[in-house]
């Protein structure tokens, strides 16, 4: 029996990017284990990547190519070889494109974070064939643009000096389920004497373990932000030689937030006012000790309406106390502007020169209403093929009844690569297996840490599965492509991947990371302790003429939810229930949903509510409720809970739509507007009713 161990790296859509250890015995894949010499793994992994082997191997994989012979959305169909699958895709995209390319989508995400077979061949192909253009916005792009104006760049603290801080704000997330590796140095330094508060409206199970919740309303943190700055300002809890050197428009702020007083903020978030002061004056005092006072800002308070602004105001904050001045203070929103990427060499957007004009650009979290739309000047072309790989829109788009009804479209050719037969698979006409993150090389940079990781392939590819590389040199050949970037290998690829002469990846060699795995990046562990913020002053910018020419508010400020009841009385008497949607500690986004012994640990769509909520409308522990607003509706089962504060409901997501009683999820009630900054969607500015079912239907259900 031979047996490897072969060095890998987690796909998946989180910061913490795992150094994988895949045991591969005779070919066969039987463990997969975290890197105990990498500092950010430290050897341990999710529960979810942990099965990873359960994934690869799944009884549903999809290992062949397939052709719809049912209705859109019934998800039958049958086998055909690839010959057929890649001339059949050819054929249909060389026809549309030869009256528009325009008319042609790609929608892709996160669902492998790798440089490879993210948006390397995909990215080429697509440019060389004058695609319209996706706008990826749908996790972070709001708070990444406020941060980007106030900060420079996603840069953060350290991951590696959280055990060493003395305050943690763990504001808007939910680590445990999300980002596991952050939480265990919060634990560290919580053995070491570190406060933890978290700010969030649901008492997670983060939140329960921390020594204090703040359970703010949905949509309000821009304004506690601006209240700590108040109080800091009013109480002297500044650090001015800080402020002096390293920031620009402070006067400016100090005028704004003397409008945000305790008690008007206390208001606003729902929160006493003893609170908005204990909190502003713990972060001051911690930091002006020149103890590591650190914040994690994470992705709940961006998806709201004034989710930009938010990460913004809070963004200011480390300036204003000093705590950048120690390693393991700052902020950490993301860690992903610190790797210097070609994206140039990756994807080559100069292919698309030859078009001429720029391809429009589609956003990717209104793509429910621009498939329904038809053709017209301002539009352009209506869509006529979407090409979806490393994604799941029926299921984590919002608005869901219309994402549906767009893909059902007769008229609509829908290639999606996949996995798994997904709710988005069921709506293609040709389906593609893709390979899973242990049969493919890949390269990755990290959002929660500054390690560049390597993913050597442990086993041969299932069945028939390929990369997705593979997939889009083939689409390349069959529609005549020439250019020699589509004969590049996936290992040319990820020697390109990183800058060679950035002084953070200087001298990058791909062979030498594949070998060893992980490679730190040359970043400092204090990275603004002296400045040096990215931005055009070179300060973290408290006023901001980006924002002014942008036409935005230069300085913080509050946009209020476009549904709250404070902030839309109407819409509030009729639908009087903000409701979020964070992700489910089992599932990651869409992912492993189909994974039973994860399934099987989630159990079904739950509905978080608090008692006097419940009692209000005659709906007990345990009740199928429904869930519903002017978009449409779901069902779930009822934990009638404190967890959730007063005019709050949480269903935990994003479950399939097959896997529901109803065959809805939570994106049946959000909303396609999009956020101040950043063109972001607003999962969590959300406002329903709920009401408890009928014995039939709860029974039926």
């Amino acid at each position: 029996m031979s047996t490897t161990i072969v060095r890998a790296a987690c796909p998946h859509d989180c910061p913490d990017t795992c150094a994988l250890l895949v045991t591969v015995k005779d070919g066969v894949a039987t463990e997969v284990r975290g890197d105990p010499a990498h500092p950010p793994t430290a050897g341990v992994l999710c529960t979810k990547v942990s099965r990873y082997t359960e994934r690869t191997y799944h009884k549903d994989r999809l290992l062949y190519p397939l052709r719809r012979v049912g209705r859109k959305g019934e998800g039958r169909f049958e086998r055909i070889s690839w010959d057929e699958a890649i001339s059949t895709i050819a054929d249909r995209l060389g026809a549309i494109a030869l009256r528009d390319p325009q008319a042609i989508l790609p929608y892709s995400y996160a669902g492998t974070m790798g440089l490879v077979q993210g948006e390397s061949m995909a990215g080429r192909f697509f440019n060389r064939l004058g695609a319209s253009q996706l706008e990826r916005t749908i996790c972070a792009s709001a708070g990444g643009t406020g941060y980007r104006y106030t900060v420079g760049a996603r840069i953060g603290t350290d991951l590696e000096q959280v055990d060493h801080a003395k305050l943690i704000l763990i504001w808007g997330g939910n680590p445990i389920a999300s980002n596991l590796h952050f939480w265990t140095r919060v634990q560290a330094a919580k053995r070491n004497g570190a406060r933890i508060i978290a700010i969030d409206p649901y008492r997670s199970l983060t939140a329960e373990k921390c020594h204090w919740h703040i359970a703010l309303l949905p949509g309000t943190d821009a304004a506690l932000a601006l209240g700590m700055m108040h109080v800091l300002a009013a109480e002297g809890l500044l650090d001015h030689d800080y402020i002096a050197r390293h920031t620009l428009g402070f006067e400016q702020l100090k005028e704004r937030v003397a409008e945000w007083t305790p008690q008007r903020t206390a208001e606003v978030c729902g929160i006493r006012v003893e609170e908005v002061q204990e909190l502003a004056r713990e972060y001051g005092r911690v930091a002006l000790a020149g103890e590591g006072a650190m914040i994690r800002a994470n992705y709940g308070l961006q998806r709201v309406r004034g989710g930009g602004m938010a990460a913004r105001n809070i963004a200011c904050l480390p300036a204003l106390v000093g705590a950048w001045r120690h390693p393991a203070g700052g902020i950490q929103m993301s860690t992903s502007d610190s790797f210097p990427r070609d994206h140039a060499a990756l994807s080559r957007p100069d292919l698309a020169a030859r078009h001429g004009a720029p391809a429009r650009v589609i956003n990717m979290s209104t793509i429910g209403d621009e498939l329904l739309k038809p053709a017209s000047p301002a539009f352009g072309p209506q869509i006529e093929a979407m090409v979806v790989y490393n994604a799941n829109p029926v299921a984590v788009a919002p608005e869901s009844a219309k994402v549906a009804a767009g893909f059902a479209r007769e008229d609509l050719f829908t290639v999606v690569l996949e996995h798994f037969q997904t709710d988005t698979a069921d709506y293609a006409d040709i389906v593609l297996p893709a390979t899973t993150q242990l049969e493919h090389v890949d390269v990755h940079s990290a959002y929660g840490h500054v390690y560049m990781m390597a993913n050597n392939a442990a086993i041969a590819p299932l069945g028939e599965a390929k990369p997705n590389t593979e997939i889009f040199r083939l689409l390349a050949a069959a529609m005549g492509f020439e250019e020699d970037c589509f004969k590049d290998s996936d290992d040319a690829i990820a020697a390109s991947a990183f800058r060679r002469d950035h002084p953070r990846s200087a001298g990058y060699d791909w062979n030498e990371l594949k070998e060893k795995g992980w490679q730190r990046l040359a970043m400092p562990i204090a990275p603004f302790a002296e400045g040096g913020f990215a931005t055009p002053s070179g300060k973290c910018e408290f006023y901001s003429e980006q924002m002014k020419a942008a036409g935005l508010d230069p300085l913080p400020a509050y946009t209020p939810p476009y549904e709250s009841v404070a902030s839309n009385p109407q819409l509030g008497a009729k639908y009087p229930l903000a409701m979020i949607s964070p992700p489910a500690r089992n599932f990651l986004n869409s992912s492993f949903v189909n994974v039973q012994s994860l399934r099987d640990t989630e159990g079904e769509p739950h509905l978080d509510m608090h008692p006097a909520d419940a009692a209000a409308r005659g709906i007990a522990d345990g009740d199928m409720v429904r869930i519903f607003n002017d978009r449409g509706s779901m069902q779930a089962r009822v934990r009638v809970t404190d967890k959730a504060r007063l005019g709050l409901v949480v269903g935990l997501s994003i479950w399939w739509k097959k896997f529901a009683a109803d065959g809805k999820n939570a994106n049946e009630v959000t909303s396609q507007r999009l956020t101040d900054m950043g063109n972001a969607p607003t999962f969590y500015d959300v406002l329903v009713q709920v009401e408890r079912m009928a014995g039939d239907a709860a029974a039926a259900a």
